[in-house]
């Protein structure tokens, strides 16, 4: 019976520990996932998304029809491509663009890419984002805006 019980504690604390740090890395972005030399699999294009690409950054958001956490996610997106300029977003329904979501590997959603000008996946987040990472994440990418402060090099 003690047995049963010390079993019972252990595989609790293990869940909960799982659960602690699952909770913390959702709506983390990571660095996107590094694939074979010369593959293009992590580069998306106009025609995949059904969308245009922005000149900036695309924010490219993975959902499907009763995902509750969709619904924040495309919010915070909406007001962070509103803000700046350059970048737009992108909402893929993941129930009905499966090729796509294999070929990401797309395990959950609300899923969030930040692609470059190009369409490469710069980094990714599962879960609902906060806004500053976003923003922070959109920093990677993008260009800063030129300001005319700056000296305008010498040319011989």
């Amino acid at each position: 019976m003690t047995g049963g019980l010390i079993a019972l504690a252990a595989a609790l604390a293990a869940a909960s520990a799982l659960g602690l740090v699952l909770r913390r890395r959702a709506g983390r972005f990571r660095a996107g996932r590094t694939l074979a030399a010369g593959s293009r699999a992590d580069v998306l294009t106009e025609a995949d998304l059904g969308g245009p690409l922005g000149q900036q950054a695309t924010l490219v958001q993975f959902s499907t029809e009763f995902c509750a956490p969709c619904r924040p996610t495309r919010q915070i997106l909406g007001q962070v491509a509103g803000m700046v300029d350059g970048v737009s977003l992108v909402e893929v329904d993941a129930a009905e663009r499966l090729d796509l979501v294999r070929r990401l590997r797309i395990n959950s959603t609300p899923t969030v890419l930040v692609l470059g000008p190009d369409g490469a996946v710069a980094t990714r987040a599962v879960g609902v984002p906060r806004k500053a990472d976003v923003i922070a994440a959109l920093g990677s990418v993008t260009r800063p805006a030129s300001s005319g402060t700056m000296a305008e090099p010498e040319r011989p």
